[in-house]
């Protein structure tokens, strides 16, 4: 599958082939019939991949007309996998959290569904659906993404059954488990795109106190050869990036608390909080 590619698993209770990133045995070929369920009857998957739904404008549609029903189970199939997670709903949501999401925020009452258990017939097959609703999307988060596959590696025991239920290479999960090796500065500038997938691969082979020096020092000599030749540096430098943050701040504030973060560290952010709230008090008010 290439990145930016999307897997639709709304079809999951039916179409599953030789190119479906869940194993052939999971879903039963006669497709369930769909209907229509209360939102207070779903819940969406607490082990959903995706730390957020992100931006739900592209689907301010699903007020008026739901193009594809969501992927569900039942409570109790699910609770019988993660007997631990509290589900006070009828059903789970497994493929289609953003549009149970976007149906919440744009006032809908209920969505159209398709209810299977067989994909909560193992944590494997339930992992694996919901990795492959997410995985090679465009906008699905690299780390999510990294978290997500390392998450079935844990439950196939060995990363090559992994790859397998993805339809990946065990060279491609190996990559991105590797990714979770990096200093959380660098996790966040990877994920705003900062630091490229390459190169974070690289970085995540150096001790995790020593990454983000050797980045910083990569940056420094990129920028001082684009100096000398007239050419840009191929990343943007701190104060551009914080520059940039800065102007933003008004309609995006995260962006400058991930930049700060990014480049002081922990501490250094800790030590700036506390020296704005000691300006802060001094200020007359």
């Amino acid at each position: 599958m290439a990145r930016g590619g999307r897997t639709n698993l709304a079809d999951l209770a039916a179409d599953v082939g030789d190119r479906s990133p869940v194993d052939h045995h999971s879903i039963k070929p006669d497709a369930p019939p769909s209907r229509s369920a209360a939102l207070t009857d779903l819940t969406a998957n607490p082990r959903n991949p995706r730390d957020d739904v992100g931006n739900l404008e592209n689907l301010a549609s699903i007020a008026d007309m739901q193009l594809q029903p969501a992927v569900v189970v039942t409570a109790k199939a699910y609770l019988q996998l993660y007997p631990e997670d509290e589900i006070d709903t009828r059903y789970v949501v497994i493929n289609g959290c953003r549009r149970l999401a976007a149906a919440h925020k744009y006032g809908r009452t209920d969505l159209d569904i398709v209810v299977n258990d067989e994909i909560a017939r193992d944590r494997v097959t339930l992992i694996s659906a919901s990795i492959a609703e997410n995985v090679d999307r465009q906008d699905f988060d690299v780390i999510e993404e990294a978290k997500a596959v390392g998450a079935l590696v844990l439950e196939c025991g060995r990363a090559d059954v992994a790859a397998e239920r993805l339809r990946k290479t065990p060279a491609w999960v190996s990559q991105r488990r590797a990714l979770l090796e990096l200093a959380p500065e660098l996790q966040t500038a990877l994920r705003r795109g900062e630091l490229a997938i390459r190169e974070a691969r690289n970085l995540a082979r150096v001790p995790r106190e020593e990454q983000v020096a050797r980045w910083q020092a990569a940056l420094d000599r990129e920028g001082n050869a684009g100096e000398g030749s007239g050419a840009g540096s191929r990343a943007p430098s701190r104060a551009r990036v914080i520059a940039d943050a800065l102007g933003a701040f008004d309609s995006k504030p995260d962006a400058l608390a991930d930049a700060l973060h990014s480049y002081l560290g922990s501490d250094g952010v800790h030590r700036l909080m506390a020296l704005l709230t000691q300006r802060a008090a001094a200020q007359p008010s």
